[in-house]
């Protein structure tokens, strides 16, 4: 039986490729006629060719990205029916179901069902494939009346085939994997804010993707035009993470580390723990509008102006009268300058009218250039500036942490110390804890150039005629048959001239203001107050998936609770699930993790290990001067033992650069560091880096000094300790904390 059934799988998944080869030539045949036909024709035609173009274009990339491991399971009903579950669903041409996509309804029975509750299933198949073929099939019988005496409950092998298989220093989806209790997570509600806190190995990352698959899938009309967006701890992790969400049939998530949450600003890790909690406060929302307010002055007495060899007076009582007419406006300090001017400007072209007229005594001339000659005079405009001047986001946070005359002014509750902490050069790099400053800047001193708003009404004009053209487009197109999978809106904003046709995540990425459907935050307890503040700006309808686990701290601006980090923005809005279940980390170097956490101090959840590995934590002890020494002697037996599994070593400070360096002399290309370092055998990583990701064997040298750091939390060591798959070695000169030994 057992070899009828897997014939009749591999079968049946054969026509499944072949379908899918046939819908990808398909539409790479309708592209190329779509190229072929070119810009030609009315504006009309050439909007249907774009709005084909797109079309076929998203819809082939989603075809491409889920060739690996097409689909993954059947369910075998009462009803008699098998459904197959897949990446995405597909149909013969009459329409006849082949696969259901896995994030539609029904096929939540098959993360769901158990043997107390069958929910209609009698049998759920697990298909194991490599490549297109299918090489073994896992059954969980549900229903007993099904059983014979020959027939074994198997069921956990495709668990267990993922969680041993080797790492590639890319994150692979669950989706075949996936159980109950992330199921339900993933199929939770979109409306508010869910955090799911779980310790290491859980899957709370995977989770978070397929939640965000899932929510695109579900929510389409919502999220497709506002998008959704995910947050990572650093760009390391996003690499890690990138390809999982087309896999799962999504292209169109915009992903960004919280240093690239700022169009055009690549922001680098602050340096110094105690500047990143001080930008980190929220305190320093109200010293950037101090640093805003600052540029709006009055002069200490009143100013002679020349304009035209005359002499104007520029009394302190109209520059105050026309800054608090300016304020009231609301408007941002950009904006808000336009009436600032204005009433200056008035203000002296009418003192300049009443010289002139005086000393031209019945002269009736016109005397309308006087404005100009106002405006236009070097004396005015300087003056303007300095009592009101334009800024950029990036100009304004620039000299408040460069001019300590500034910073003492807007820091009124900080001490000389903290103030001496934030002072640095006007051309230092932007760091990741200046993002939510340039951002809140940003908020409030508006557009540079107000003038760019003029012409409003032929641009709302214009957008109307796009969008009456994209609402006929698309009604043709249905009329032809087509599944239409934009709105008139997306296809207007398609259409407009532009170099390139850009997506709809592109967009949000280039648009600082722009507001998602979704946001998901993993690693989430690294944030601080101000990070926070900027991702609800984001998100206005407060609609979040938030990821983390307190217990790996490690920023010091970071969470003590989630309680302490979201009640800020969020209030009591929100709602907390718990992954209970560790997947990834052998029971006992998960248990020594654990113990080692608690004598620290440290109360961290203890997720159940489903699997426990060959070795214990090996410990080697050394003298200081030969930590990097022992490292290089114990490597061979480290690779040796994961067999061509992917192998991390975790130092910090000044063990970093010396244990990479000794690595590089002796293995070459093979030793990789840093970002984007992943797909090499052996990884030199710091704690930070390291967080999120897996590895099949962890070195970590000097474990005390990541516990012991002027500014570390256990969470370091706990992050480091926690990431292999199979194998740990820690090799200590200091003594070896408390708890990784029993």
């Amino acid at each position: 039986m057992h070899d009828a059934d897997l014939l009749h799988e591999r079968e049946y998944v054969a026509g499944l490729y072949a379908r899918l080869d046939e819908l990808r030539e398909e539409k790479r045949e309708q592209l190329a006629q779509v190229r072929r036909a070119g810009a030609v024709g009315t504006m009309q035609n050439v909007s249907e060719r774009d709005a084909f173009a797109a079309l076929y274009e998203d819809r082939l990339a989603q075809l491409d990205a889920v060739d690996d491991r097409l689909v993954f399971g059947r369910l075998d009903l009462d009803s008699g029916e098998a459904q197959y579950i897949g990446r995405i669903g597909l149909s013969t041409t009459d329409l006849q179901r082949l696969m259901v996509d896995w994030r539609a309804p029904e096929a939540g029975h098959f993360y769901q069902a158990t043997a107390f509750d069958r929910q209609g299933v009698r049998r759920r198949r697990h298909l194991i494939l490599q490549g297109r073929d299918v090489k073994a099939i896992e059954d969980d019988v549900l229903d007993a009346s099904m059983l014979t005496d020959s027939d074994s409950l198997q069921g956990e092998g495709a668990l267990l085939a993922a969680l041993n298989s080797k790492r590639t220093g890319r994150m692979s989806d669950i989706v075949g994997t996936i159980q109950s209790e992330q199921d339900r997570i993933i199929r939770s509600s979109i409306s508010g804010a869910l955090v799911v806190q779980g310790g290491p190995g859980t899957g709370k990352t995977a989770v978070a993707l397929h939640r965000a698959a899932y929510l695109l899938y579900t929510h389409r009309d919502r999220l497709k035009s506002a998008g959704v967006l995910l947050v990572g701890p650093s760009s390391s992790f996003m690499n890690y993470i990138e390809r999982v969400l087309p896999s799962l049939g999504e292209t169109g998530v915009v992903m960004a580390s919280l240093g690239r949450l700022m169009p055009g600003i690549h922001a680098v890790p602050e340096a110094d723990p105690d500047v990143a909690a001080l930008k980190g406060k929220l305190d320093m929302a109200e010293v950037v509008a101090n640093a805003v307010a600052n540029r709006q002055r009055t002069p200490a007495k009143d100013s002679i102006l020349e304009v035209d060899s005359r002499k104007l007076t520029l009394t302190v009582r109209q520059v105050r009268r026309a800054r608090d007419k300016a304020r009231a406006t609301g408007k941002p300090h950009n904006e808000a300058r336009v009436t600032f001017v204005k009433i200056l400007l008035r203000e002296l072209t009418e003192q300049l009218t009443e010289i002139v007229e005086a000393s031209n005594i019945g002269n009736n001339a016109d005397r309308s250039y006087l404005a100009e000659d106002v405006r236009s005079a070097r004396d005015v405009r300087i003056m303007l500036n300095l009592c009101w001047m334009p800024m950029t986001p990036e100009k304004l946070v620039s000299e408040l942490f460069s001019k300590p005359a500034i910073l003492e002014a807007c820091t009124p509750h900080l001490t000389p110390e903290q103030r001496a902490l934030l002072l640095r050069p006007a051309d230092a790099p932007w760091t990741e804890a200046d993002v939510p400053l340039l951002d809140e800047a940003a908020e409030l001193l508006g557009e540079l150039d107000p003038a760019a708003g003029r012409g409003l009404a032929q641009q709302e004009h214009d957008r109307a005629r796009d969008l009456a053209n994209a609402k006929q487009t698309l009604a043709n197109m249905e009329a032809m048959g087509v599944d239409v999978l934009m709105t008139a809106e997306e296809l207007a904003e398609q259409n407009q001239e532009r170099e390139a046709r850009l997506t709809a995540a592109e967009r949000a990425t280039s648009d600082r203001s722009w507001a998602f459907g979704h946001i998901v935050v993993d690693e989430a307890q690294e944030l601080s107050p101000m990070q926070w503040r900027l991702l609800v700006r984001r998100c206005p309808l407060k609609s979040f998936t938030i990821v983390g686990d307190i217990a790996q701290t490690s920023s010091s601006a970071g969470a003590n609770s989630w309680q302490s980090a979201l009640a800020p923005s969020f209030g009591d809005r929100w709602q907390l699930e718990e992954l209970t279940v560790n997947y990834r980390t052998p029971s006992q170097i998960a248990e020594a993790a654990v113990r080692m956490a608690n004598r620290a101090g440290l109360v961290v959840s203890a997720p159940k290990a489903v699997r426990e590995g060959k070795w214990a934590p090996i410990v080697d002890r050394v003298d200081p001067d030969g930590i990097v020494d022992r490292l290089v002697a114990v490597l061979p037996d480290e690779l040796e033992a994961l067999d061509g599994g992917l192998l991390a070593v975790i130092a910090d400070g000044g063990l970093l650069p010396r244990a990479a360096s000794a690595l590089r002399g002796i293995y070459g290309h093979r030793v990789g560091s840093g970002a984007g370092s992943y797909s090499q055998d052996i990884v030199v990583i710091s704690p930070r880096e390291a967080k999120g990701l897996e590895f099949d064997g962890v070195v970590v040298l000097e474990p005390a000094a990541m516990l012991n750091h002027e500014h570390a939390k256990v969470g370091d060591l706990y992050v480091a300790m926690t990431r292999p798959t199979q194998r740990l070695r820690l090799i200590a000169a200091a003594p070896l904390p408390a708890g990784i030994e029993r």
